[in-house]
C-alpha cells in the first residue's frame, strides 16, 4: 500500500490514526466490513465510515453482540473488522471471540485501539495489560501489535491475506515514526533486526521498540553493542530470528507496554528456555494494574523507559555464561 498520509520519518503519529486512514484506503480494492461499538471517532474507523456509510455498522456499547454478528458476517463470507478498545474488545468480548471467531476459525479482524498505559488519564480500568496474553492463548489466533504508523498501515493490508481470526493492537499515543512508508513492507510472523549488535539483543514490541533503540544508542555509547528486534508479530513469533539472537549475542531482554506475564517477554522466554537457553530479563508492567496520568510520568512509573532498558541489558550481561 502505497504512503497514505505521506507520514515522514520522526514525524508522531498514533497507530490508532494509521488504522482509521488505511482503512479507509484499502476500502476501496476489498470488500471488507467493519464494526464498531460506539466508539467510531476515538478507535478511527470513522474514516471508513464517511467513506463507505453501507459497509459500516455500528452495534452499540455491547462488544459480545459486536463480535457475534461478526462472526455471523465470517460464516456468510464476508471479512470482517470489529474495533473498539483494548479492554473491551479481549476483555469484555473474550467468551464470544473464543467460541464464536477462534473456535470456528472465522474471517473476522479484532482492531484494538487505546491499548496499554498510554491511554493516560482514562486509568486503570481502561489502561488493557492484559490483551496479548489473552489473545495468544488462542489457537489459531494471529496477533500483532505494531511499532509505529507506517507499520500499522502495512499490516493492516498484509491480515487481509491471513486466513482465519487476527489480533491487531494499536495505541492512541503519538509515537515518532522510524519506517520509511516508501521501502517498509510487513510480513506476517516475521521479526525485524532494526540495530544490529554482538553482546546483548533487545527484543521490543509496539512504542517500545523506539525505546529499545534509544536505549541501544545509550548502550553502544557505553561500549556494549544491543542487536535490537521488533517483534510486531507476537503469534505465530518468530522462533528462528529469537533463537539465532540468543546464540549469537548469549543474553536477551525483553521490552513490552503489557504486563510482563503472558505477552511478549513470555513468548521469548518460552521459545528461548526450549531451543536454545540464555538470560531473559524483561521490562513491562510487573503484574500490577494501571492508574491514572499524564503519559511520560506513567511510562516512567512503571519502568518503560530507555533507561530500565538498559539497566536490564547490564544484569542480563553480568548473567552471560562466561
Amino acid at each position: 500500500m502505497e504512503n497514505i498520509c505521506n507520514w515522514k520519518i520522526g514525524e508522531k503519529v498514533a497507530t490508532r490514526e494509521a488504522y482509521g486512514k488505511a482503512l479507509a484506503a484499502l476500502g476501496a480494492a476489498h470488500d471488507f466490513v467493519v464494526l464498531d461499538a460506539d466508539l467510531a471517532e476515538a478507535t478511527k474507523t470513522c474514516y471508513f465510515k464517511k467513506a463507505y456509510p453501507h459497509r459500516f455498522f455500528d452495534c452499540g456499547i455491547a462488544e459480545g453482540n459486536m463480535i457475534g454478528v461478526a462472526a455471523g458476517l465470517a460464516a456468510a463470507g464476508k471479512t470482517v473488522f470489529a474495533s473498539s478498545f483494548a479492554m473491551f474488545a479481549a476483555g469484555r468480548a473474550f467468551e464470544q471471540i473464543r467460541n464464536s471467531v477462534a473456535y470456528p476459525h472465522l474471517n473476522v479482524k479484532i482492531a484494538a485501539t487505546h491499548a496499554g498505559i498510554t491511554v493516560g488519564e482514562d486509568g486503570a480500568t481502561h489502561q488493557c495489560l492484559e490483551d496479548l496474553s489473552l489473545m495468544r492463548t488462542l489457537p489459531g489466533m494471529t496477533v500483532i501489535n505494531p511499532a509505529d504508523a507506517v507499520e500499522a498501515a502495512a499490516a493492516l493490508e498484509a491480515v487481509l491475506s491471513v486466513d482465519g481470526p487476527c489480533y491487531l493492537r494499536f495505541g492512541r499515543y503519538a509515537t515518532p515514526v522510524f519506517h520509511d512508508p516508501d521501502t517498509y513492507r510487513f510480513r506476517v510472523g516475521k521479526g525485524e533486526v532494526v540495530a544490529d549488535g554482538t553482546d546483548v539483543t533487545l527484543v521490543a514490541t509496539g512504542i517500545m521498540v523506539g525505546m529499545a533503540m534509544e536505549a541501544a544508542a545509550t548502550l553502544a555509547g557505553e561500549g556494549i553493542s544491543a542487536r535490537v528486534i521488533n517483534i510486531s508479530t507476537i503469534k505465530p513469533l518468530d522462533e528462528e530470528l529469537i533463537l539465532k539472537a540468543a546464540r549469537e549475542t548469549g543474553a536477551i531482554v525483553t521490552a513490552e507496554e503489557h504486563n510482563i506475564i503472558g505477552g511478549l517477554g513470555s513468548a521469548v522466554a518460552e521459545t528461548v528456555s526450549e531451543g536454545c537457553p540464555v538470560p531473559v530479563l524483561r521490562v513491562g508492567v510487573a503484574d500490577s494494574f494501571g492508574r491514572s496520568g499524564k503519559v511520560p510520568p506513567l511510562l516512567e512509573l512503571y519502568g518503560l523507559t530507555p533507561a530500565h532498558i538498559c539497566e536490564k541489558a547490564k544484569a542480563a550481561l553480568s548473567m552471560k555464561r562466561k
